[in-house]
Formats: structure tokens, C-alpha cells, sequence
């Protein structure tokens, strides 16, 4: 199947907001606009497991038993009657009633870099590089921890950009590792240690006063950051040697499995966005087995993350996604494989004032492009800040003074909350 031009096709959007239609004196454009602000925002926090490389969307959420393109694996039930994913995600199934399945995102990117920075950001590639979505987030939602408001585990996240350092993520390259930046030398006790920081603060405060370099202020708020974090309590969220065997067991003993876990962890603490990452999804040949693979390591951590988060209440103000820039192509190739397929794949989203045990748009019979209800990247940006409560519309400044909105031309997806 050739990756179509999507470039020429009209969006329902355009052709909509393009008409004089109107209903009660509102353009079909306003209402479109208007979509869902009646919605009282509940999110307070994000964990978004990216998945790397492109997920095969066929062989996990959108399976399409009895036809050619259906693969290796079946439909399992879940826990919503009617509602059914790959068997590779038993756990997750369980906890279908809490999430809401998307299978209709309309891509337009078939290239991993282009994509990645079209998912992440909402925008195209161009001249100026966008901050990523983590780094919006921390920009418009007030810390409320001592720890950073963005951290990155097992992966680096999208740069903050025009948003500027305090919107960086903080990278976390082992879930479960100690951070040696977060604690003095061996040799240096605490005292010897916070003489050396005093000393520190002061030389750069009379050296910035001589300069109006503003690497300067990043660089001071990287060290105040630190410094804060090191002397905080809820550094003991980063601490799973302390997690039972049996919990660690349950997510699935590996660095997934620890990153998810970790996520939970940070959420309790008040990290407003968590992203982990996982790689490995580009799967050209020897689909099956790979995708086996990630189910097995995958599932638990996902499923039980969902699981734990309901039971403690803290999903209804978590939002949980999980996406790949783009899905697999429908036919499989000569080596057992899938290629790029942007033009229709799904994600996962559970919590955060999502409504639970549904899925919203379909693909059409083979999986290869939207069928029903067509969600636009954007849209899917525009919807995460409604519930984090953030006008996705709101425009930010530039360094040099130009106004960029937060996320480019999207629209709420209403169905996602009820």
C-alpha cells in the first residue's frame, strides 16, 4: 500500500471553518473552537510513554482479525463488553473501563524525525525549533514540589526552546540508579559541601552583575534547581530499593517496568509531567517476535501503573498516554516486517477527566486510514492542555518577539471527556 500525498486532501476542519454554515449565530468554526470549554479541567498531571520508532497500531490497539493485514496475534476481550486490543496486553486490558482508545489520528509524517517533532510539539519542522509538550505543560502549570516539574526517564525529552530552562526536563538515565549530581563527593560532608555552594552563589552573582549574557540566569537556575532538589525529602521518590520485590514483580522488573513505576512515584510527589521513553518500535523485519517482546515488558508496567493510580485516586487528576509518532503499515513485508504508516494510527490515554471504556474513530478494514472521526495531531495536543485546564490558544513571546500559540491550530476533542 503506497503512503498516500496527504498534503492535497481537505481536513474536515478546513472544509467546516471554509463554509458560512452557522447554528444559533456561531459559525461551525466557533463551535469548533468552543469544543468542550463547559468541561471543567481536572488533570493536574501528565505521564506520557513515548514509544519510539513508530508502534505497530494493528498489532496492538486496532486489531483487525479475519483479514490479511491482521499479523501474528488475536483479539482479546477487555473489560468493557464490545471493546477488544491485541492479546500481547493482557494486564491492560483489565483496566480497559479507565481508558479511552483513540483509532483515528490522522498523520501526515512518514519520516521518524519529522514525525517526532510533529508529535511532540504539534507543529511541522521548520526554521524555528518548538518546544515540546512536557515543556508547555511546566510553562503554564505552577510547580508544586520541590522536585522539577518535567522529568525525562531512560530517554531524552524535546528541548524547552523559546520557553526557556526552567521548562527543561530533568533527565533521569536509570530508573532505580542513585543520581550521583544529587549528593556531595564522598569526600566532602554536607557542611564542608554547602561552604563550597555559598562560595559559588556568591561569585556568580558578581560576575553576572558585570554581564548581560542571559546564559548566565540558566545557568544559575540549573544549580538552584539542583541545589534544592539534593536538600528535599521527596528525593525519596527516586528511591526504589526501598519498593517491595512483589510491586517491583508486579510492573515487571525492568527499566520500563522501574520507569513506570518511578512515574507513579514522581506523580505522588508533584511532578507535573513525566515522560518515559521507550525505543525499539521500528519494526521492518521480525515484527511478531519484537512486538511480543514489548508486550511482555510493557503490559505489566502499563497496566499495573493504571491499576495503581485508580485505586489511590490519583487518575482522576493523572493523565496517562501512550503514542508513537507514527503506526505500521497494514501489509506485511517480505521480511516478516511493517513499514512507516502515518496515515492512520491509535494511542492509549486513561485519567486526567478522561472518560473511561470507550474508543473514539475507527479505521477503515485494513487499518489504513481513518474510517470514522479522523483526529488531527494537533487536536490531540489541544486536548491534554484542556484537561491540564490551559488555553492551547494562548500565545507566548519569543526571544525575539514573535508570538507563537502553544499548540498549532488544534481543536479539543470533546468525546475524550464525556
Amino acid at each position: 500500500m503506497p503512503m498516500s500525498c496527504a498534503g492535497y486532501r481537505m481536513t474536515r476542519r478546513s472544509m467546516m471553518a471554509g463554509t458560512g454554515a452557522s447554528i444559533l449565530g456561531l459559525s461551525v468554526a466557533d463551535l469548533l473552537a468552543n469544543a468542550g470549554k463547559s468541561h471543567e479541567a481536572k488533570a493536574e498531571h501528565v505521564i506520557l510513554f513515548w514509544n519510539g520508532g513508530g508502534m505497530s497500531h494493528i498489532d496492538t490497539w486496532d486489531p483487525k482479525p479475519g483479514r490479511p493485514v491482521a499479523g501474528e496475534f488475536s483479539p482479546i476481550d477487555t473489560s468493557v463488553p464490545g471493546i477488544k486490543i491485541s492479546e500481547i496486553f493482557p494486564t491492560v486490558a483489565e483496566q480497559m473501563h479507565n481508558a479511552t482508545i483513540i483509532r483515528s489520528i490522522a498523520g501526515t509524517q512518514g519520516d521518524h524525525g519529522r514525525a517526532t517533532y510533529n508529535l511532540q510539539t504539534s507543529y511541522l519542522p521548520g526554521p524555528l525549533q518548538h518546544p515540546g509538550v512536557g515543556s508547555v505543560v511546566v510553562h503554564e502549570k505552577e510547580s508544586i514540589s520541590d522536585l522539577p516539574s518535567y522529568i525525562s526517564i531512560s530517554g531524552q525529552a524535546r528541548r524547552a526552546s523559546y520557553l526557556g530552562q526552567s521548562c527543561e526536563a530533568y533527565y533521569v538515565p536509570n530508573p532505580g540508579d542513585k543520581d550521583p549530581y544529587l549528593a556531595f563527593p564522598e569526600s566532602i560532608g554536607d557542611v564542608r559541601g554547602n561552604k563550597r555552594l555559598a562560595v559559588l552563589e556568591r561569585f556568580n552573582k558578581r560576575f553576572g552583575a558585570k554581564k548581560a549574557d542571559p546564559r548566565l540566569a540558566s545557568t544559575q537556575t540549573s544549580i538552584d534547581d539542583a541545589v534544592r532538589l539534593m536538600r528535599s525529602p521527596a528525593l525519596e521518590a527516586f528511591e526504589l530499593q526501598k519498593v517491595p520485590q512483589e510491586t517491583l514483580d508486579r510492573y515487571g522488573d525492568t527499566a520500563f517496568g522501574r520507569g513506570a513505576l518511578l512515574a507513579g512515584r514522581l506523580v505522588e510527589k508533584g511532578v507535573r509531567f513525566v515522560q518515559v521513553n521507550r525505543g525499539g518500535f521500528d519494526t521492518h523485519g521480525n515484527n511478531f517476535p519484537a512486538m511480543e517482546n514489548h508486550g511482555l515488558v510493557m503490559d505489566p508496567a502499563l497496566g499495573s501503573l493504571v491499576k495503581d493510580l485508580a485505586d489511590s485516586g490519583l487518575l482522576a487528576k493523572t493523565m496517562v498516554i501512550m503514542i508513537s509518532e507514527f503506526g505500521r503499515t497494514p501489509r506485511i513485508n517480505d521480511n516478516a516486517g511493517r513499514d512507516h504508516w502515518a496515515n492512520c494510527f491509535s494511542c492509549f490515554i486513561a485519567g486526567g477527566g478522561v472518560k473511561g471504556g470507550q474508543v473514539i474513530g475507527s479505521s477503515d478494514e485494513d487499518a489504513a486510514y481513518p474510517e470514522d472521526r479522523p483526529v488531527e495531531v494537533p487536536d490531540l495536543h489541544a486536548s491534554l492542555c484542556h484537561a491540564l485546564g490551559i488555553d492551547h490558544n494562548k500565545e507566548v513571546m519569543t526571544p525575539l518577539r514573535r508570538p507563537m500559540k502553544l499548540v498549532d491550530e488544534g481543536t479539543v476533542v470533546p468525546e475524550l471527556f464525556g
